[in-house]
């Protein structure tokens, strides 16, 4: 950016452009390079994207020993037995291992109203940053509307397809599966909270409705609580969901300025 942009007044205006976003716009720079700064924070950005996608999932140092013992979640791991593998194979990321089938079926009631499942994905630092904050308040959500709340668990080494098994083994009514997403260099912390209705084989994307970005700079995980109760209610209540499913947004508000 030149000296001459850089007049009285302009500066305060990127700053107010940059609080907007989490990109990195208007950054300054020296000649065709950026400066060291920025360099080095876009160095930084991209070691924890690195981290956040090798990081091996914990439940209890993740989680926190007391948050586990207070809901009493339980891990189990899908088809994928090694981060590498999980990586390089997609698809044993979407099945759940015979082991934790078991477990599943032995620790949860079947046919909850909605079940809440938690899945490192691709980032373990977005799962430990956001669920801890979110998880209490969907539960509060779904209470207050008299719902059934199924047993909660985590799942290592986890893809969004694995609702479908869980949709079968449980019969649930929903499922909402919270999910590390791929990190980039904004920030790694953002989750996803995937959502179906009575999954099972062969579901796909189409049939699943997704609330992303979940995280400090993007949706607060209080309005992501609300706006999964109300998909949920909506789920419940037409017994459909996916591309058929419209999520009931108010209106932007500078719309209504």
């Amino acid at each position: 950016m030149s000296e001459e942009a850089l007049k009285p007044g302009w500066p305060a205006m990127l700053e107010r452009i940059r609080a907007r976003t989490p990109a990195r716009v208007l950054v300054e720079r020296t000649g065709a390079a950026y400066l060291t700064a920025t360099q080095l924070e876009l160095r930084e950005a991209h070691a924890a994207a690195r981290d956040a996608v090798r990081t091996e999932f914990d439940l209890e140092r993740d989680m926190g020993r007391e948050f586990v013992n207070r809901w009493k979640l339980f891990a189990v791991s899908t088809q994928a037995t090694t981060k590498d593998e999980f990586l390089l194979r997609p698809d044993r990321g979407r099945q759940l291992g015979r082991e934790g089938r078991q477990l599943v079926l032995r620790l949860c009631q079947p046919r909850p109203d909605l079940q809440i499942v938690i899945g490192d994905g691709l980032s373990v630092t977005a799962v430990r940053t956001q669920v801890p904050r979110l998880l209490p308040l969907i539960v509060e959500r779904a209470r207050l509307q008299g719902w059934v709340v199924g047993q909660s668990f985590a799942i290592r080494y986890c893809r969004v397809g694995v609702m479908n098994g869980v949709g079968e083994l449980l019969r649930p009514n929903v499922v909402v599966l919270l999910i590390g997403e791929r990190p980039g260099l904004a920030t790694a912390e953002s989750l996803s909270a995937y959502m179906t209705f009575q999954p099972g084989p062969g579901h796909s994307d189409a049939q699943r409705n997704l609330i992303s970005n979940i995280h400090a700079r993007g949706v607060s995980c209080e309005a992501a609580a609300a706006r999964i109760a109300g998909l949920a209610g909506q789920m419940l209540a037409r017994r459909i969901s996916g591309v058929a499913l419209k999520e009931e947004l108010p209106p932007a508000k500078w719309l209504t300025k």
